[in-house]
């Protein structure tokens, strides 16, 4: 199955912001709800199961300068096996964010099912001025499963510039993709990249309790799920180390823009979640 999907977002001139193009195709359906403070919110709807083996997928967003725009989906997504032979199920992401804009894309989590051969990618054109809020979330198999090949590529350029160039494997064609140097058995893994003037530069140099070695907290920053919490809501992040759980939680302030990564693993969706959620 082939499917092409595309919304934008223009300021609407009084401080909010309206949707002038919104289209889509099953799988890829596309729902506006109200907006909240000026932001205008899209939900994918899936209007079949999938992906499966062979369905080739592409959404386009576009933020105008002003403009505020957050993606969201209703569920997750499960990633499913075609029949014997088909070729690896593809969905493409392709955003432009414009001077001034800002686009928070947040969906539900993308599910490797045992058997599928899924790749995901996503390309991200940030003008110097533009603002991104970007989570990315895989869960590897269903419960009581081994996940089936999937591979999570990320790509985002600032100002003309690269900036972020991620990807992460899982399945029977990772070898490796469980062990200490990848998930360390950690059955989700996701990450949060946050770009714009007001991002927090990082932890400071000294350890806080509990953190990994040479990363530390500023003075005065509340804690919660390993996220320290500013005023104004920017997260703070520290990492660390693997816990009972089979988790952990990174933060990296990335070079080549305002922008910093936060990265996690954990042993099931819900917790992931909550190391990626901003307080």
């Amino acid at each position: 199955m082939r499917a092409r999907a595309r919304v934008v977002a223009r300021a609407d001139g009084r401080g909010g912001t309206r949707l002038t193009e919104l289209r889509g195709e099953s799988p890829l359906l596309l729902r506006s709800t109200a907006a909240e403070g000026g932001v205008a919110t899209v939900y994918v709807v899936g209007g079949a199961a999938g992906p499966l083996g062979g369905d080739d997928l592409l959404l386009e967003v576009e933020v105008g300068p002003g403009a505020a725009l957050r993606v969201g989906s209703v569920a997750a997504s499960v990633a499913l096996p075609g029949r014997p032979g088909a070729a690896a199920s593809r969905m493409r992401v392709h955003a432009v964010v414009h001077d001034g804009g800002t686009l928070h894309w947040v969906p539900e989590q993308l599910v490797a099912a045992a058997g599928c051969d899924h790749v995901a990618e996503s390309r991200v054109e940030l003008a110097a001025g533009a603002r991104l809020t970007w989570r990315d979330e895989l869960i590897c198999g269903r419960y009581g499963e081994s996940p089936g090949d999937a591979v999570v590529r990320t790509s985002v350029d600032h100002g003309g510039r690269p900036l972020l160039r991620q990807s992460t494997a899982v399945g029977p064609s990772a070898p490796g993709w469980a062990g200490p140097a990848v998930l360390g058995g950690a059955p989700a893994t996701g990450s949060l990249l946050l770009v714009g003037p007001d991002v927090p530069p990082g932890p400071a140099a000294q350890p806080g309790p509990g953190a990994a070695p040479g990363v530390g907290m500023p003075p005065g920053v509340g804690v919660r799920s390993g996220v320290g919490v500013r005023s104004g809501g920017l997260p703070v992040p520290r990492a660390r180390p693997a816990s009972g759980d089979g988790g952990a939680v990174a933060w990296l302030a990335l070079a080549g823009g305002p922008a910093a990564l936060l990265t996690a693993t954990a042993a099931d969706a819900h917790t992931l979640r909550e190391r990626l959620t901003l307080a």
